[in-house]
């Protein structure tokens, strides 16, 4: 737990999700030009891009998987504070590669090194862990998701827009975002862990297998982790073929699939910053996270069914309220962990979520791909998968809150 005051700790939480806000911004920016880049520089075809795509996602995810346990472990020792300074620079660097990228190998150099660095949210969540307690974890992580949606409100109607000035355009504009999201940072991110409650570095717990073995050792929540993997699968295989989906189903440009992508951005941050606040205290978390993953599993279902657009915009403030079951889900889980071990254990989380973040892209590219084939003509095939899979994520979900005795 922090040693910070209640007004220290609420300003840290503040600066701290500001932070998220800039970075999912630059993402966000990005989102719905990076496939027509992929497109360009694969030649053209937007079905066959998606088997570059799905790969491209997979290597950032890939060596997060590798590389986040070290993250969480390094912001143990040596605090949060230098560990996200450092992830939102190296978060710039890749998208000054991907501006300037000549070729396709390029734009997996640049993804690789953001891999290498985790981002920033594995830090971000282990400092909201130590700024919180149990009366205010789900709020907080919470916040983490408003983040998301704030970011994806102005970052993709921002970049679509942009691109009709040029594709590159949104890169460079996503890159000057992290340097001056870093300048700031350095001024007034404060440090969440004091030095009394830090653990030493070792490399033989930093590695992704010893991670992942130390979240079978937290007390019982097992199934609880597993639903969160699942639900993780399916959101990021829907990321990874959104633009795509739409592009090829649809017909729609760079541009309305920013202002799309913005759309579902101002909702989840509805739900995720506001609605969730109210929800937790009166239904109790149990109930959110039941209640979510069945709302998104149905929203999934929409999705794949939208043969037109109206359908799916009314599929996503189904899809917002759903995913309200993830920071409420990642927060339970957090309560379980001693301060101390938290940026290892968010490390590990993390470590898992990039697994299947890795493993959903190849997924539901390649069964975008199948789906747009002709002979199959099931475009919605990478939705109904995400449907299966948060299914699936209800009934472990459901088992681990037995095991708790949660009603």
């Amino acid at each position: 737990m922090s040693t910070l005051s209640d007004r220290e700790t609420s300003a840290a939480i503040r600066v701290v999700v500001t932070i998220l806000i800039l970075d999912v911004l630059g993402l966000g920016i990005v989102v719905p030009v990076l496939p027509e880049l992929v497109t360009q520089l694969s030649g053209g075809d937007p079905a066959a891009a998606a088997r570059w795509y799905g790969p491209l996602l997979a290597v950032y995810a890939g060596l997060q998987f590798l590389c986040a346990p070290a993250v969480g472990a390094l912001s143990d020792r040596w605090g949060r504070r230098p560990i996200l300074l450092l992830s939102v620079a190296a978060l710039g660097i890749n998208y000054g590669i991907q501006a300037l990228a000549p070729t396709l190998i390029w734009l997996f150099i640049g993804r690789a090194l953001s891999g290498v660095a985790g981002a920033s949210l594995t830090t971000v969540q282990s400092t909201l862990a130590d700024l919180s307690t149990p009366e205010t974890r789900a709020r907080n992580f919470g916040l983490v998701g408003a983040a998301f949606g704030v970011g994806f409100i102005l970052g993709p109607a921002l970049g679509g827009a942009l691109s009709q000035l040029g594709l590159r355009l949104p890169f460079i504009a996503a890159a000057t975002l992290s340097l001056l999201n870093l300048a700031a940072a350095w001024r007034v991110l404060p440090e969440s862990l004091p030095p009394d409650q830090r653990r030493p570095f070792r490399w033989r717990e930093a590695h992704p297998l010893a991670s992942l073995a130390r979240l079978g050792r937290i007390g019982g929540v097992a199934p609880l982790i597993l639903a969160l993997a699942l639900m993780a699968f399916a959101q990021r295989g829907m990321e990874a073929v959104w633009v795509l989906h739409a592009t090829v189903r649809y017909g729609w440009s760079a541009m309305v699939n920013g202002m799309t992508l913005a759309l579902v951005g101002l909702l989840s941050g509805l739900a995720q910053g506001g609605l969730i606040r109210a929800a937790v205290p009166r239904l109790g978390e149990p109930t959110v996270i039941r209640a979510g993953a069945a709302l998104w599993a149905l929203a999934f279902l929409l999705y794949g069914l939208a043969d037109t657009p109206p359908l799916l915009f009314a599929a996503m403030p189904v899809g917002a309220l759903g995913a309200m079951a993830l920071p409420t889900l990642q927060g339970r889980i957090a309560g379980h962990v001693q301060p101390s071990e938290q940026g290892a254990v968010q490390g590990g989380i993390a470590s898992l979520l990039a697994l299947t973040a890795a493993a959903a892209p190849l997924v539901t590219t390649e069964a975008l791909s199948r789906g747009a084939d002709p002979k199959l003509h099931l475009p919605g095939l990478p939705f109904f998968l995400g449907a299966a899979s948060m299914l699936a994520a209800l009934l472990a979900a459901h088992v681990g809150l037995l095991r708790e005795g949660a009603a």
